[in-house]
């Protein structure tokens, strides 16, 4: 089993149930994308939505991944930034429930939050006060820090770094490391095109990317889309929600359906499917079947609010992954 190890902003999500689209109108947050808010702005939202329904969970993208791997008995670590404070307290405590090593740095400026507005039609919308998270830099990354490990995966919400992004890519080539970049969010990915067309075809080997953001890295439908990343890297994913994914490899295209799975929540659907996706790789299994693993993780984690599991559920999954039943 290849050892992976996730770089991310570590945070901890308010899941926000809406009763429309209204809301997020008023608070001035684009549907379906990430904003990076201050302190004083995540202040204000909070007493904007006092009354409406919430449930806290830890969060952050790549740390998602990271457990979804350790779940499926896959051998995962990750890195990241939190404050010496509860909320901090309470990640470092779901990573080590989910058998995920943390590689956690301290800091006394509160812990990342990520407001996550989950509209009626299951679309997550994110208002991110990154607090910690935000300190992390390329000085916290040395050789050492990768050593031992097989995959790097960066989640793409970690671009508005982009020394410590460049840093963590170019220790992980010398490591001997296979990387793993998910594009994160489609606004992230336009306020980044330079960065990523010069980083990726140098850098990654599997890109994760859903509809929007490929569009907003290629200007192209999906499968052409897809055709153009695989052309900069090993391994291309474009997520086409409800449709199912499209995978090339190698000159090879696969169309992934989905899990049939009553969708309630969006999020944590395409960190998911990745921990599912590099789990299937890191245990050496082809492509194909990684993908399918991926799709059977992402319809799973879609049926619940929030990003956790039940022991049965995972117990389950484990069992369908043994069968091969995707």
């Amino acid at each position: 089993m290849k050892r992976i190890i996730g770089l991310g902003n570590a945070l901890t999500d308010e899941l926000v149930m809406l009763p429309s689209d209204e809301m997020l109108d008023n608070l001035g947050l684009p549907k379906g994308s990430m904003q990076i808010i201050s302190a004083e702005r995540y202040l204000s939202i909070k007493k904007d939505i006092r009354g409406l329904k919430k449930k806290i969970l830890p969060g952050g993208s790549a740390s998602n991944t990271c457990r979804g791997i350790s779940h499926l008995g896959g051998d995962a670590s990750f890195v990241g930034m939190v404050g010496n404070d509860d909320i901090g307290a309470l990640f470092e405590d779901e990573m080590r429930q989910s058998c995920t090593t943390p590689l956690l740095m301290h800091s006394d400026t509160p812990s990342g939050t990520a407001l996550t507005f989950i509209t009626p039609d299951s679309e997550r919308t994110f208002a991110t006060c990154l607090g910690a998270a935000l300190e992390m830099s390329a000085r916290h990354l040395t050789k050492k820090t990768f050593k031992g490990y097989d995959i790097l995966h960066i989640e793409g919400y970690l671009l508005q770094n982009h020394k410590l992004v460049s840093k963590a890519l170019a220790l992980a080539k010398e490591n001997g490391m296979s990387v793993s970049m998910d594009l994160a969010s489609y606004n992230i990915v336009l306020e980044n095109l330079d960065f990523l067309h010069d980083a990726i075809p140098n850098f990654v080997d599997i890109l994760f990317a859903n509809e929007e953001e490929a569009r907003a890295f290629t200007g192209k439908a999906p499968s052409e889309a897809l055709d153009e990343i695989a052309s900069m890297c090993h391994t291309a994913i474009v997520k086409v929600g409800r449709k199912g994914s499209f995978v090339k490899s190698n000159g090879k295209v696969w169309e992934i359906g989905i899990s049939e799975h009553k969708t309630v929540d969006s999020t944590g659907a395409g960190d998911f499917y990745a921990a599912g996706f590099l789990y299937g790789i890191a245990a050496g299994h082809d492509v194909c079947t990684a993908a399918n693993i991926g799709k059977l993780l992402s319809g799973n984690i879609v049926s619940v609010v929030g990003v956790r599991l039940t022991d049965k559920q995972w117990a389950k999954i484990r069992n369908d992954i043994a069968k091969g039943n995707f």
